[in-house]
């Protein structure tokens, strides 16, 4: 019989249209990366996904429910004191120090976990780092993704300012000094985007660029790296192996 793995994704934004019309909302898209990372792993287990809008919406799954937890990104700021966002960092904290259940965070989520546990947050000072990006590893980073650097799909401004205690940096780029945290058996994150594809990507800079956020420049310059190779799948299946090896 196989094994059930039960995951809950928090899903801490909506995609705009064009997304959700072609690749469903942030839960779906992580499913579909779970899914591909279960197979890449050559595991037979069985994924239990239930997914969570928690957007002004502070109600979460029992943590004795679930094998482990999963933040998405999102537009909002992980350093507000929306009531939202303060009541989800202090489940989040739950989650990791009372419960001991494996949390996964993607950019906003890395950075949810990073204020959970007591580092500091907000706007990072080199602007916005977009698109496909190098991140190199740290030594740390080395031994748990088996190479020296990652490529992956960006989207923020705000960064982790400094790494929480007891967790340790995964990466570095120019604009972003903690690329990734990692605690064993507790927590696993990433500030770039393994679940975003090019179709994404493209989205979200057509949007942005649209409304203003980002001007002519920024715009070309993302759209030239959109369609670049990425680590992404690879990411999926370094998740699926860190929640199988962490879940009690």
């Amino acid at each position: 019989m196989a094994r059930t793995l039960r995951i809950a994704i928090l899903e801490c934004d909506t995609p705009i249209p064009p997304v959700v019309d072609k690749v469903g909302n942030y839960g779906d898209i992580f499913e579909a990366l779970l899914k591909k990372g279960v197979v890449a792993a050559n595991s037979t287990v069985d994924l239990q996904i239930s997914k969570w809008n928690v957007v002004g919406n502070p109600i979460y799954p029992n943590p004795n429910e679930c094998d482990a937890f999963l933040l998405s990104g999102s537009k909002h700021d992980a350093f507000a004191d929306e009531t939202w966002i303060v009541s989800l960092t202090q489940f989040i904290r739950g989650v990791v120090q009372h419960h001991q259940k494996p949390v996964v965070g993607i950019c906003f989520g890395h950075q949810i976990l990073a204020r959970a546990l007591g580092a500091r947050v907000g706007r990072g000072d080199a602007g916005w780092e977009i698109s496909v990006e190098e991140i190199s590893l740290t030594e740390d980073g080395k031994k748990l993704f088996g190479q020296d650097k990652l490529h992956l799909q960006q989207m923020h401004k705000d960064v982790v300012h400094e790494v929480p205690q007891g967790c340790v940096n995964l990466g570095y780029s120019p604009k972003c000094a903690v690329q990734g945290l990692y605690m064993p058996g507790l927590v696993w994150s990433i500030q770039a985007h393994p679940e975003f594809t090019e179709f994404i990507m493209g989205c979200i800079l057509e949007a942005r660029h649209d409304t203003g956020v980002f001007d002519d420049e920024l715009y070309q310059d993302g759209k030239s790296r959109a369609g670049k190779q990425t680590d992404g799948e690879k990411l999926g299946e370094n998740i699926v192996r860190f929640i199988l090896e962490n879940c009690k």
